[in-house]
């Protein structure tokens, strides 16, 4: 059995997923919380990197945890484009703490230059964890970028990453770069059932309709 542990890293979150012999991470943080999630990573001796998409609050210190672990990372190829620079999918909100959170975000973007990497495993809908020691298959999600992936652990705990949101309630993502995209993949989540929903922001809660 499986247990998810959460790391705070700021207003963002990584989880570690580990059964007592191995694990992996799950999104990296930002550069100030480095030592933090690399002193995590080595209590449960983690064997990959899992990034839900590029954007630099979840995948700045990719690079750098790999090289001092020697890991792997891995993601959604159609996120590439996104380590080079945040800017390079366009990402747009519609309600009024979404603007505000985009405006946040652009000026971030900006300021942020993630250390360049190329991930050494592409991770695709439906591909299975098992080889590293997890029980947890990835589901695509995309909407909030391109290549935004979840996992699925033992069906009873899904990591969203930004396809969803609890900065300020559970909804889904303020942000997105492809609206459609974004409200298919909560609906995706809604049809899991039975799961406790581990966001890239905020606390977990249990599944529900995000889309009415």
């Amino acid at each position: 059995m499986s247990e998810i542990h959460r790391i705070k890293c700021g207003n963002s979150n990584c989880y570690i997923v580990e059964n007592g012999t191995s694990g992996i991470l799950v999104d990296t943080g930002k550069k100030e919380f480095l030592n933090k999630v690399i002193e995590q990573c080595k209590a449960y001796n983690v064997k990959l990197i899992v990034l839900t998409h590029a954007h630099f609050d979840h995948a700045e210190n990719a690079a750098q945890i790999s090289n001092a672990l020697g890991i792997p990372i891995g993601m959604n190829e159609k996120d590439c484009s996104l380590i080079e620079s945040n800017t390079n999918q366009r990402l747009s909100a519609e309600s009024f703490l979404g603007k505000i959170v985009l405006s946040v975000s652009l000026k971030e973007f900006s300021a942020h230059t993630m250390e360049e990497f190329k991930p050494d495993v592409l991770l695709n809908d439906k591909d299975s964890l098992s080889a590293y020691g997890i029980d947890a298959n990835v589901i695509a999600l995309p909407g909030h970028t391109e290549g935004s992936i979840g996992l699925d652990v033992e069906n009873t705990y899904l990591i969203a990453g930004d396809a969803l949101m609890n900065m300020f309630y559970p909804t889904v993502s303020m942000l997105f770069h492809n609206k459609h995209d974004m409200l298919e993949s909560a609906g995706k989540i809604s049809r899991l059932g039975n799961r406790r929903i581990y966001f890239g922001h905020g606390k977990p809660v249990s599944n529900k309709q995000w889309v009415k």
